[in-house]
Order: structure tokens, then C-alpha cells, then sequence
């Protein structure tokens, strides 16, 4: 959880409703930011350090980059993801090793099964079992060995916070936040976690959308909404989103994260202080709603607001935004006497 920036509680941000019932809230923090980088809107503690988890991945991305790794489209998308372990994501992640001369047998991320409930169950029934190349950071860990191949850096040590790699992604995500890193944590992959505050996640985004053309943080921005379904997996609310919107950058993260930009620099970060993942798709549905306006990508953007809440193998409630957008709120998913959504 973020530290508070009073005695007061962050403002809840999604609501649980079964049946008609308000069963369970999520409380956290929001920050949206304008054209012009001014924020236009702050819920909850904005200001103080947080571990973004892997929405600081497009970061670590461009900072590799600058470091001389060679990877273009869906390749550096995937550098920049929380894969499904999709077989797509694993063959992508060994032609980015043997790129470099490398094997799984290189990776430090931890053995893990595939992060889609369907293609683990697939790979399970097949006989599979969890290994480094499913774990869903290992693009990113490829990327990094790569990157260290490319610079001629010692490669087995590679996640240590005192390796030149490492030291580079943290002054890339200072310089795009604006801020300088507060905190240097062990992420869930065993990389470092560098923290900074969910304004300088959103300034991130805003600059990586707005880079010049050709500039290491555009290539990765323009990668992952190029392949959305490599930053994530074919059936994730992400990819949904960004095949969605034009232009529209996102990256969520653990413990309740999601940062994501559009291409004329506005920008939003959200964190769930409860890290429950389960509300991060309708808050910033409704964010992007709202910014987006009456429009045909509205639609799609709604169909992920309507996250339901299932009783009896039916839905019979939905977990809806609740956000302070003062007279003119986005409208959040109905829900009909009976508590079924509409």
C-alpha cells in the first residue's frame, strides 16, 4: 500500500455488487493527467513512492534499448510484457535468447505456469509443468540478457541492482517520471522494482507516447500498441483496450497497478491498495471512457467495464467504478432489480 498523505482513508474506487448488494469495496488511489501534463484529476494518495511491479516494464524497455538491444516489433513488445505463456509468447522468448546465444538455461526469472487459466490448463493436460520460459517476465528477462550480451556486460548477474544494466533502467524511469526512484525493491520475477509515485507512473506514459520518433522510448511504445497481444495475451483486458483505441498505451502491473497513456499525452496510473486485480479492469475502463467520450471505441472500452459477478454459474451483480468525476461521471454498468448487469 501507498503511504497516506493524511489521516484519511483513500477513496474508494470500485464497488461489489451481488444481487443488488453492495458486498465488498476497493479502495485505492487515481491520477489523470491532461494534454498538457497537468493533472485534472487526483484521487487518494498520488505523491508518494509505490512499487509500480511491471508497469515499469516499458521503461526497463527503453533502457535497454539505449544500452544496445536489438529488438523491433512484436519482439520488443514482448520485452515490455506480462505474457500469458501463450505459445506464441514462449517461441518469442527463445528466438530472443537464441538471438543472442543463449538458452532458457540462462534465465533467472523463477519456473512458473502460464499466467492464461486456459493455456495453463492446456499445458497441464498435455504433461507440461512449470519452467522459467512460461513465467510471464521472461521476455523481460531475455531482453535483459540480450542486453547484456549487446553491451558486453557480465550476463549471470544480470538482475543484481548494482549491474550497469540495472543502474540504467533506474536513471531511464527517473527521467521519464520526473522523479527520482525512492525505494529499490525485488520484483515477484527476482529483477529489481524501483518505486516511484503514481503522478510520476503517469508522466511516464505521457512520455513514452510523446517521445520523438525513433527515440528508444517511442520504439516501445510504438511496439506494444503495434502487438497488444504480445504485452499481455490474446484474451486480456489490456490487449482488448489497446486493439480498441488507437494509439492507447497500457501496461498493468501487480498488486492492483495499471498505467496507460494516449498519443495526444494524456495519461492515467491507478493502484487498488488491496492489490486485488479483479478491479483495475473497470476503473480504468471508466477512466478511458470518460476521456474518450461518445465515440465508436466506446463500446469495446464498455464491454470490459461490465466485469460481472457470477452466483450460480450466471451473472448476478458487477464490480463498477465508483470515481469522483464530479457533475458528469462516466455511467457505470446498471445492474436490474433481479442483479443481474445490464
Amino acid at each position: 500500500m501507498t503511504a497516506q498523505d493524511s489521516d484519511q482513508p483513500d477513496p474508494v474506487l470500485a464497488e461489489v455488487v451481488r444481487s443488488g448488494f453492495v458486498e465488498s469495496v476497493h479502495r485505492g488511489s487515481l491520477v489523470v493527467l491532461g494534454a498538457d501534463g497537468s493533472a485534472i484529476l487526483r484521487a487518494g494518495t498520488t505523491d508518494q513512492p509505490m512499487f509500480p511491479r511491471s508497469s515499469n516494464k516499458p521503461m526497463q524497455a527503453a533502457a535497454m534499448l539505449d544500452c544496445g538491444l536489438e529488438l523491433e516489433g512484436r519482439l520488443l513488445a514482448l520485452a515490455a510484457a506480462s505474457h500469458a505463456g501463450e505459445d506464441f509468447h514462449v517461441a518469442g522468448v527463445r528466438e530472443i535468447l537464441a538471438g543472442a546465444g543463449l538458452t532458457e538455461a540462462d534465465l533467472r526469472c523463477p519456473p512458473d505456469l502460464p499466467l492464461d487459466e486456459a493455456v495453463k490448463s492446456d499445458l497441464l493436460r498435455a504433461g507440461g509443468r512449470a519452467d522459467r520460459v512460461h513465467m510471464n517476465c521472461s521476455g523481460k528477462h531475455a531482453a535483459m540478457l540480450a542486453t547484456c550480451v549487446a553491451a558486453g556486460w557480465p550476463v549471470a548477474s544480470y538482475r543484481d541492482p548494482d549491474h550497469p544494466l540495472q543502474r540504467q533502467i533506474k536513471l531511464t524511469i527517473e527521467s521519464l517520471a520526473g522523479e527520482k526512484v525512492a525505494a529499490t525493491g525485488v520484483d515477484g520475477c527476482g529483477a529489481p522494482v524501483f518505486a516511484i509515485s503514481l503522478s510520476g507512473l503517469a508522466r511516464a506514459y505521457r512520455g513514452l507516447v510523446l517521445a520523438g520518433a525513433g527515440s528508444a522510448p517511442r520504439r516501445v511504445a510504438d511496439a506494444m500498441r503495434a502487438y497488444p497481444a504480445w504485452t499481455s495475451g490474446s484474451a486480456m483486458p489490456e490487449a482488448t483496450m489497446m486493439a480498441a483505441v488507437p494509439g492507447l498505451l497500457m501496461k498493468a502491473g501487480a498488486e492492483g497497478v495499471c498505467a496507460f497513456a494516449l498519443d495526444d499525452g494524456r495519461a492515467a496510473a491507478v493502484k487498488i491498495h488491496d492489490g486485488t486485480r479483479r478491479a483495475v479492469p473497470p476503473v480504468v475502463a471508466a477512466v478511458l471512457s470518460d476521456m474518450l467520450g461518445a465515440g465508436e471505441h466506446v463500446a469495446a472500452i464498455e464491454r470490459v467495464l461490465a466485469a460481472p459477478v457470477m452466483g450460480g454459474g450466471q451473472p448476478v451483480g458487477a464490480i463498477r467504478p465508483v470515481l469522483a468525476w464530479g457533475d458528469d461521471p462516466p455511467a457505470p454498468p446498471a445492474v436490474l432489480a433481479d442483479g443481474r448487469a445490464r
